[in-house]
Parts: C-alpha cells; structure tokens; sequence
C-alpha cells in the first residue's frame, strides 16, 4: 500500500509538473506571438516612412504651387503626385498585411496608435485604382476651376475681396444683389463635375462597404454620422431662440442701411456670400479704424508676445493677392519637419485680421507638435482640435481688451467695445446656423445626389439661416461653396472645433490666468498661454485621438457648457 501510495503521489507530482511546463510553453508561445506581432508593425511603419512619407511630402509642395500660381502646368504635377500617393495606399497586399497587423497583440501604445491611424488612411484608398484616380482629376479639376475664377460685372473681374467690399458698404440694393449674383456664378461653372465628383465618390465607399461617402469620411476621421447629426440637433435647440433675437436687430438695421423693409431683405444683403459671418452693422466706422491696422504686424508680434514666435512661419508664406492665386486662405505643413506656411490674401480689414489669427493659430499648432513622435503621429490630433485653436485665435480681432492690450488705440472706445461684444456674439451664433446648413445639405447630398439640391439648399437656407431664397432663382448656388469639393464631410469639424475653442479659453482663463472671467482674459505678452498650447494640446500631435486629447487639455469631454457661456446663452 506504502509504494502504491507513493507511485500515486509522484504520478500527480509529475502531471502538475507538466501541466506547469506547458503552462509556461503557452505563455512563452503567447509571449513570443506578441513580440513577433509588434515586430512587425514596426517594420511595416518603417517602411511606410520610407515610402509613403515622401510622396506625402512631394504632394504638399505641387498642391502648394498649383495654389499660389494657379497655372496648368502645375495643377497637372499635383493631379500626378496625387495619384501616385493614392495608388501606393491603394496597394491590396499592404493593406491585407495592415489589416493583419492590427488583428494582432501590441502591447506599445505608440505603435498600436500608428497602426490604427495607417489602417483607416489606407482603408480609405481600397477601391479600384482606375476609380481612384478618376476621383482626384476631376476634385483637381473643380479646384482649379475655383481658383481661377473670378465673378464678373459689367465686363470687369471683381476679386474675392472685391466682392465683400461691396456687400459690406453699398446701400444700393440693385448693387449688391448683382455683385452677390456674381459671386455665384461659379457654381454653373462646376455643377456638372460636382456631381460626377459625387457619383464616383459614393461608388467608392459603397465597394468599401458604406452607405455613402459622408458617412465613410466620418468613419475614417473617428466619428460617426449619427452622433454628429445627434449633436447638431442639440445646438439647434440651443441657439435658435438667440440667433432669432439677434438677427430681428440685425435685419432691422441691414433695411434701415438700404431703405428697404425687413421683408424685402434677401441673401445680397447680409455682407458675406453665404451669411456665414455677422454683418458690420452696429459700428459702421469700425471697418475704417480696422483698415489703418498692419494686420501682420499685429499677428507676428502678438504670437511672438506669448511664446509662440511666427517670423519663420510667414517668411514662407504668400500673404499677398496675385492672378490665378487661390482667392482663400489655408495653412499647410509641408513636412511634419518644420516647414509650415500660410497661404493668404491680406487686406488691411477686420476679415483678414481674423483670418491671418486662424490660420496662424493652424501654423503654431502644426510647428510645435513635439518631434519626438515618429512621423505618422507628427500631425495634429483631428481636424476639430487645430479648428479650434485656429478659432480661438481668430476670435481675438472682436475683442476689444486685446486690441488695447496689443497698443492700439480704439475709435470711440466704449461704443466700439459694444459693438465689438455684440458682433463676437452674433459671430457665433450666425456660423452655428450656417453650419447647420453644411452639415445637413452634404449629408443629404451624399445620401441622395440624384434629389433637386438647388431646392435643398434654399430650403435648408431658409430653415436654419431663415434667409428669403431669391424669387425666380434656380441655379446651382450650393455649388459656389469650395469646401463641397476640396474639404467634403468636413464642415462639422468647424462647429466642433468652436465648442474646442469655447472649452479651450475657458481652461486658459481658469488655469493660466488665475480664473479671471473668460470675456476678461487677455493672453496679450503672457509666455504662460504659448507653454499650456504646447504641452497641453500641441505637443500630442496625434498621438491621442480627438477625445482623449480634449481631456488631456481642458480636463473633460468635448460638450456645448462652455460654447453656450460664450453665446451668454443659459
């Protein structure tokens, strides 16, 4: 019984022995499995910098020459660079072994992060490449179109600038209404490639398994149609009682200043073609005070004020306006590696102080994202988080503390701070509006493009802006707006972007400035604003997603809190 007993106790000893060895096997297995998954993903990374990267690169430069020149030649080195790009993403193998990858274990967030990023660029260039390169002529072609284009009166080319100049000063009500014509008469131009753009659009995310292009493109930026829809349905019922109110007093002086009736207002006499910004109408001498500011000036020492010097930056722009130039205003980086420029057009007005503010507020974004990260990773978190910076600058030319601040002796100080207060309101709320009008009008394009979208957009005008559609007008009016082509699905990242910039200021103003009341702080000379841009929302980069990177900067998730406070709204 004794050996007996004993031959039973070593039988067990050596099943728990072995059950332990292959315990340790499995995990040695499970172990060397995640080393070989994230080996890997770091040689498929590596080989994307070395491939894809420079193309990257080749295609900034040709896009930023077709734009500043506007000639064939160079829009045709685009489209090329373009294609070539598109066709190495398209590549089925690469992208199986992507897809591949990303099924497996990574234990190292930064290469799991770029594996994730690479898969949705990648999985976007997944369809035929003969429809892909279909898809970048004609978006190359409307684009050129745009940029050399100019409206047209009386035989004679009015300029982008020229035609706000009009809709901001005449009184004439026949003037303004055959300027704003004009500045619509690129639609026509564009309609018919607009909607083959849109048709070979669908066409490729319906082979990748989506309802439509919107949807896609919101997949592919981390977001979801029906959340952003959600959302938008919420800053509807927020501003539309105080957009009412404040555009009755805007109505009222925009037909007092024509001699006109409310009830004959139409779209020509809201000062900017689309009545996505707040008229000028409660200090009519501010435009004059604003045009005898150096507006560069004013930017370069501002920035250099809060630790976030531009010289470089604008030492590689193009501020200035020229023929066949790009009539609008964009900041690129060229190289995640430093080179970062603005492409402008500036005149000395309000407009362009606010504008050349945004897209340094893009520039100093770009260039200060830390080098440290690998070069996938070296780019801003999401279109929404360098939107909002952008925005949160671009504020600053309404506010009249800032202007003081920076030296500039105001007109009439206290009837221009109150006109100033209440166009930085109107501001908000008018270009809440008009982005309803963005958002909705794509999302339905791409749902149905076959539907009369000249009544879509009038009615959907007329419902969020409630701006008169023109009587007797049917022309393709939607179709004079260039982020349809060059930036689609995109135009909620706006509105996004100012409730970021909301919650942004806010956290500055508690934080940096010592919680003084956000319309009170100025950031004017303080280093202490340029070193909580950098390490709380720069620095990142895209290491973070657009979530994760509002709560490393503002300490919660993005919401409408501090956008409603801007508004005064309860």
């Amino acid at each position: 019984m004794l050996n007996w007993h004993r031959g039973i106790q070593l039988f067990c000893v050596l099943v728990l022995v072995g059950l332990w060895m292959m315990n340790i096997d499995g995990v040695s297995a499970a172990a060397t499995s995640a080393e070989d998954d994230e080996q890997r993903a770091r040689r498929f990374i590596q080989r994307h910098e070395s491939t894809i990267a420079p193309l990257e690169i080749e295609v900034n430069r040709h896009w930023w020459t077709a734009n500043v020149s506007g000639k064939d030649d160079d829009y045709r080195r685009k489209l090329e660079a373009e294609t070539k790009l598109n066709m190495a993403l398209a590549d089925p193998e690469a992208f199986a072994e992507l897809k591949a990858i990303r099924a497996g274990q990574i234990a190292d967030p930064i290469v799991r992060r770029q594996i994730d990023v690479l898969y949705l660029q990648y999985l976007g260039k997944q369809v035929d490449p003969e429809l892909l390169k279909r898809i970048v002529e004609k978006a190359n072609l409307i684009e050129q179109a745009f940029n050399v284009h100019r409206p047209r009166i009386n035989g004679k080319e009015l300029t982008d600038n020229e035609v706000r100049r009009v809709l901001r000063i005449s009184k004439h009500s026949a003037e303004r209404k055959a300027v704003w014509e004009a500045s619509k008469t690129i639609g026509s131009v564009v309609e018919k490639d607009l909607k083959e753009l849109v048709r070979l659009r669908n066409q490729a995310a319906r082979k990748l398994g989506f309802g439509d292009y919107h949807k896609m493109q919101l997949y592919l930026a981390e977001q979801d149609q029906e959340q952003v829809l959600r959302v938008f349905d919420e800053l509807d019922e927020l501003t539309r009682k105080p957009f009412r109110q404040a555009k009755a007093e805007i109505d009222a002086l925009l037909a007092k200043q024509c001699n006109i009736s409310v009830e004959e207002l139409r779209p020509w006499h809201y000062h900017d073609p689309f009545f996505q910004e707040s008229p000028d109408v409660f200090h009519e001498g501010s435009e004059a005070f604003y045009s005898t500011l150096d507006v560069v000036k004013l930017c370069r020492e501002f920035f250099g004020g809060i630790g976030l010097p531009v010289e470089g930056i604008l030492a590689r722009s193009d501020l200035y306006e020229k023929k066949g130039k790009n009539p609008h205003a964009f900041s690129l980086d060229i190289d995640r590696a430093g080179d970062v420029r603005v492409l402008a057009n500036v005149v000395p007005n309000r407009q362009w102080l606010d504008t050349m503010l945004h897209e340094l507020g893009h520039a100093v974004y770009s260039e200060n994202i830390s080098r440290k990260l690998p070069y996938v990773l070296r780019t801003e978190a999401h279109p929404l988080t360098t939107e909002g910076v952008a925005m949160m600058f671009g504020r600053l030319a309404d506010d009249a503390g800032w202007l003081e601040a920076m030296g500039v002796k105001l007109p009439d100080a206290e009837r221009f701070r109150a006109a100033a207060e209440k166009r930085r309101r109107n501001a908000l709320l008018i270009f809440s509006r008009w982005c309803q009008v963005m958002v909705r009008f794509e999302a339905q394009l791409y749902a149905n493009p076959d539907q009369d979208l000249n009544k879509l957009w009038w009615d959907l005008v007329e419902k969020y802006q409630e701006v008169k559609r023109p009587e007797d007008r049917n022309l393709p009016d939607y179709a004079a707006k260039i982020h349809i082509v060059s930036a689609p699905a995109y135009y909620h990242n706006y509105m996004f972007g100012e409730m970021f910039a909301s919650q942004l200021h806010h956290t500055i103003a508690r934080e940096v400035l010592g919680g003084v009341h956000p319309r009170k702080a100025v950031y004017v000379g303080n280093k202490g604003v340029g070193r909580f841009m950098i390490e709380r929302v720069f620095a990142p980069g895209l290491s973070m997603d657009w979530n994760a990177l509002t709560r490393h900067a503002t300490g919660k998730d993005l919401g409408p809190a501090d956008f409603a406070a801007d508004l005064q709204v309860d």
